[in-house]
């Protein structure tokens, strides 16, 4: 498996296609696998992606040192310079996106275009996904997902799936998981196989809480692309618009269908980000 040593750290990491460098980071809890095989199949067409497991994530190492958005930025650009990367396009998700804000600003010379998706400028899950993420490490499975389905959020999804697969409430379109349950279950069964262990969720949760970008996103000079689903339910679209208003050459695209991972229009989303950044 490729790493590479990255400070006090060794990241964990993956290379697909070629052309100009498309750095691409997850969000809370997220290896990379997580990232959609479609999206990945397209980009890799056009451009060098580097995949990466976040400190604390997945095959990358956890380290003794508090966790901080600006420490995984770091991260993220140690690792551009250990694979000889001096600048690229950065799109973040979620965590991620935080995580691209806090580079970007640290270190504009690396950062060609931006792209934030399902993201905000600070702790801005919804009240329902806040509760839930803080009792990550407190709980059991089934505590959790009887809290999940006390909330109406649940409602429009299978019952026997929720039971199954609580957090797929945050992540997908009731309308997406009921027409193709197949996809939604080979996503969780591929990323179980490196699962975040509690103490790292909570450290990764405390670095979000901790973060704000709000009064430095003027100072994003580089173009950026602010993608949000409509059904998002875990970071409210609202927080896309604040991004947008505050950065000077923002675009801001709602999908709407889509929800916090942007699964349910994925040809739409291909085409959006390569008519970006091509």
């Amino acid at each position: 498996m490729p790493k590479v040593k990255v400070g006090d750290i060794e990241i964990y990491y993956e290379i697909k296609g070629s052309g100009f460098p498309l750095v691409m980071i997850q969000g809370i809890g997220c290896s990379l696998d997580w990232w959609n095989p479609r999206l990945i199949e397209a980009l890799s067409k056009r451009f060098q992606l580097v995949l990466f497991d976040n400190r604390g994530t997945g095959r990358t190492e956890i380290s003794d040192k508090k966790y901080t958005v600006k420490l995984f930025a770091d991260d993220t650009a140690k690792l551009m310079e250990a694979l000889g990367i001096s600048k690229a396009y950065i799109l973040g998700i979620s965590m991620g996106g935080m995580i691209a804000q806090e580079l970007v600003l640290g270190y504009p010379q690396k950062v060609a275009k931006l792209i934030l998706c399902s993201t905000g400028a600070q702790w801005c899950f919804s009240q329902e996904a806040s509760r839930i993420f803080a009792a990550v490490t407190e709980l059991s499975r089934e505590k959790l997902t009887e809290m999940i389905l006390a909330q109406k959020i649940a409602c429009n999804f299978p019952y026997d799936f929720v039971r199954k697969r609580p957090f797929v409430v945050f992540l997908f379109a009731s309308d997406f998981v009921r027409k193709h349950p197949n996809l939604v279950e080979r996503l969780f069964s591929r990323v179980a196989k490196y699962p975040i262990s509690k103490e790292s969720w909570k450290r990764q949760l405390n670095a979000i809480r901790e973060f704000n970008s709000q009064e430095r996103l003027k100072k994003i000079e580089v173009p950026t692309l602010i993608l949000h689903g409509r059904n998002d339910v875990e970071i409210p679209p609202k927080n896309a618009a604040i991004l947008a208003k505050a950065i000077s050459r923002a675009k801001l695209v709602y999908l709407e269908k889509s929800a916090h991972c942007l699964t349910e229009e994925m040809t739409e989303l291909t085409s959006i980000l390569t008519e970006f950044l091509v």
